[in-house]
């Protein structure tokens, strides 16, 4: 049986860097931001329903119009719940297809900055959320970014508020620049294998 863990956190907290650790400790994630933007692009249904909504110029010469959809999807809320409600299902079997494939692994992971809010805790066994402070969020984004500090503080509002993915969270790990991620991550694993009995073989 797989166990699937969805790592989670707002802008800046660190979750791909938490995602690099598992897959280099030979847990597969999938990254959800990468192939959402590839499904986005190439899925006949999402296609057909993203033209019906926007029109055909929505993937004018044959390729997705990404400023137009950017223009539309961030304009109103309830645009974005229009698109989301087309992109998400998708996205969701694409994860399930992808975690089947991988079924001989014990552990397989989805990393996605909105998990709870697009209703992906429900794929998942275990919520991670990676946790940093706003200030130290907001200088990694900025610096990554090579944005100012306004729109990074724009999209953080935007986003749910980390405390609250805490609340919902049923593992946290801190990624503050001060305390070491790597126990944090191995610890993870020793508390899945715990639950898991073909992560842990029986003791003789």
């Amino acid at each position: 049986m797989t166990t699937k863990i969805g790592i989670t956190g707002g802008i800046g907290s660190g979750k791909s860097v938490v995602s690099r650790l598992l897959e280099a400790m030979g847990i597969p994630v999938y990254i959800s931001d990468v192939e959402t933007k590839k499904l986005t692009a190439t899925d006949v249904r999402i296609r057909q329903e993203l033209v019906a909504l926007l029109g055909e110029e929505v993937y004018a010469g044959g390729e997705l119009n990404k400023p137009m959809l950017a223009s539309y999807l961030f304009s109103n809320p309830e645009h974005a719940r229009r698109v989301n409600g087309i992109i998400h299902p998708q996205v969701k079997e694409d994860f399930r297809r992808w975690a089947q494939i991988r079924s001989e692994h014990p552990v397989v992971g989805i990393e996605s900055a909105i998990l709870i809010e697009a209703g992906f805790a429900g794929e998942v066994d275990t919520v991670v959320v990676v946790y940093a402070p706003e200030e130290v969020r907001i200088q990694r984004a900025m610096s990554r970014d090579a944005a100012s500090r306004e729109l990074i503080e724009k999209r953080i509002h935007s986003q749910m508020s980390d405390e609250i993915k805490r609340e919902q969270a049923d593992y946290v790990i801190i990624n503050d620049d001060k305390t070491p991620l790597i126990p944090q991550v191995l610890n993870l694993i020793t508390s899945l294998s715990q639950n898991n009995p073909y992560l842990c073989p029986p003791k003789k």
